[in-house]
Formats: structure tokens, sequence, C-alpha cells
């Protein structure tokens, strides 16, 4: 049972939300698209509920993919951001010390599953919440995600566990099946903003607008549902290209309805709603989490050398 609840301003549903943690269809086992759906439906709540609930569902596939032991009643988080200020290693024994930075939940979380780089490859480790603290006094000046910010812990000589082989995390085909899944939540998040469009924008010139926002989220579904069906079709495969593909459309998506619902709506909503600026601005961020240009220069180098890539 959790200990801690979420902080202010996400609303006491949302609070109960997160105390009720019901499984997701795993990915790559014929409901691929149900899970997305479900993902969505959380980015199209809150994008903070989101942010904890998709990494406790990713963390629970990861967890069966693996073939480790589940962590049945205990909401999970999956930290493996890595930069500079990551200096967190694992010694002979497999305890941790050092710093991970970017660790979203760090206050709320059961356990967490966190990855540790050395010059042979990445180990990934589940540790409980009582082997790790979070910095105080780091700053999230950001009013995007600001209801689950994300923080700096330190691990002081921490007991883990280790889950599966080195370099498991990143070889299995559920590393991008799962960053499909975050894409999922911008998609949802978009269609709210969306949605708020609709009663404003019947006719006139923003009934343009709305039409725009229609020929950014339309193509966007139709790749997440495609590639659904092909992960289910073949989970044992990665789908790195059409992964990469759906998250930038997603991506670039998400970033046109931004833009298309403040030209659409003005400042009224995202001043005086706070549903609506809250979203906004944790979208803004959110969406950050996704490569962009890096995965647009990868996806163009396989175009590059495939013959006929664009077939139909």
């Amino acid at each position: 049972m959790l200990a801690t609840v979420l902080p202010s301003p996400l609303s006491n549903l949302t609070r109960q939300r997160l105390l009720q943690v019901n499984a997701l269809p795993l990915p790559g086992q014929g409901r691929t698209l149900e899970r997305w759906r479900e993902l969505a439906a959380l980015g199209h709540e809150d994008l903070c509920l989101a942010k904890v609930l998709e990494a406790h569902h990713d963390a629970v596939a990861i967890l069966h993919e693996l073939g480790a032991a589940p962590s049945d009643g205990q909401l999970l988080a999956v930290w493996a951001a890595e930069g500079p200020a990551c200096t967190l290693r694992a010694d002979a024994s497999g305890r941790l010390r050092g710093d991970k930075p970017w660790c979203s939940g760090s206050e709320l979380v059961d356990v967490a599953l966190v990855t540790a780089r050395d010059e042979t490859g990445v180990q990934l480790y589940r540790v409980d919440a009582s082997q790790w603290h979070a910095l105080e006094g780091e700053p999230w000046p950001a009013p995007g995600m600001a209801g689950v910010p994300s923080t700096t812990v330190r691990f002081d000589d921490a007991q883990a566990e280790a889950v599966g082989p080195l370099n498991a995390y990143l070889d299995r085909p559920g590393f991008w099946h799962g960053g499909a899944g975050i894409a999922a939540v911008w998609f949802g998040a978009a269609t709210a903003l969306a949605e708020r469009m609709q009663h404003a924008c019947s006719e006139g010139l923003r009934a343009r607008l709305l039409g725009k926002a229609d020929l950014a989220l339309a193509p966007a579904a139709a790749l997440l549902r495609e590639l659904a069906a092909a992960i289910d079709l073949a989970p044992q495969l990665t789908h790195r290209v059409q992964v990469v593909r759906a998250r930038s459309v997603v991506e670039r998506a998400a970033t046109q309805i931004l833009d298309l619902a403040g030209r659409a709506l003005g400042p009224g909503p995202m001043c005086m709603e706070d549903a609506h600026a809250r979203r906004w601005a944790d979208l803004s961020v959110f969406l950050r989490q996704s490569h962009a240009d890096k995965d647009w220069e990868w996806l163009g180098q396989q175009c590059a050398a495939q013959v006929k890539p664009w077939a139909l």
C-alpha cells in the first residue's frame, strides 16, 4: 500500500486513482492497442498522473519480459536517464552508490527499476524506496509537470537486486514497444486540447484551425494503431523504425495542437481555466521526452538505406 500521495496541483480524484493501480494488458500479447488506449486516456485526464502510472505499467512489463518476479501491490518507477549528472555505479556485490538524475515520483513510489552503466554495459536493478533519498533543495521552476517534478536521487551503499543479464534492459524488443507507449500518452493529452477547440471552432477561420488539428491527429492515431498491430503480430521484433516514426509523428502532432489551440482559443483558457492551463504547460514539458531531431536523423538514415521505403 502506498504511504504517500501526489502533491498539489493534482486533484483528490487523481490521488485516489494513484492508490488504485490496475493492471494493463502487456505489450505484444494481442492487446497492445488496448494498452495504449488506456495510456492515452491517462494522458487525456492528467499528464502528471500519466507520468507516474505509465512508468509503473512499463516497469511491470519490463519485469515480465526479463523473467523477474513481479512486485504486486507496489507502485513502481523506471529511472534510466543518464548524462553528466549521473554518477550511479554498482559494486561487485550489486550495491549502488552515486546519484541518478531525472527520477520522477521519487517521493511516491515503493520500488524503482534503475540502470547503472559501466565499461561493460548497462545493468538494470530493482531497488526499494528505503534505499534512496531525493536531494533536497533542487529547484523545479517550470510550471509544466510541477505535480510530479523529476529530481536527483542519491544511493548510498543501497541494496539492489539485478534484473536480467547485462544489457538485457536495452536489448529486449520491449524497450522500443515501451517507447511507443509514451507516444500514446502524448496523443491523449493532445486530443484533450483539441477537444477544447471543438465548440469554439465550428465555422470561419477557426474551423480551419480545427481542420488542421484533425489533419495532425488522424495520421498519428493511424500510425499508433498500425504499430500496435505489428507488435502483436511479431512481438519478438523491435519495430524500431515504426516506433521512431510513430513517436516523431505524434510529437509533431502534439506540438501543432499546442499552437493551434492557442491560435483558436486565444489567451482566455490558458489564463482562466485551470485544467487547460496545466495540460498546456505539462504537455510542453512532457513532449521533450522525445529525442526530436536526433530521432529524425536516425530515421532518415534508415530511409536512405532502404529500397522503396514508402511503398503502399
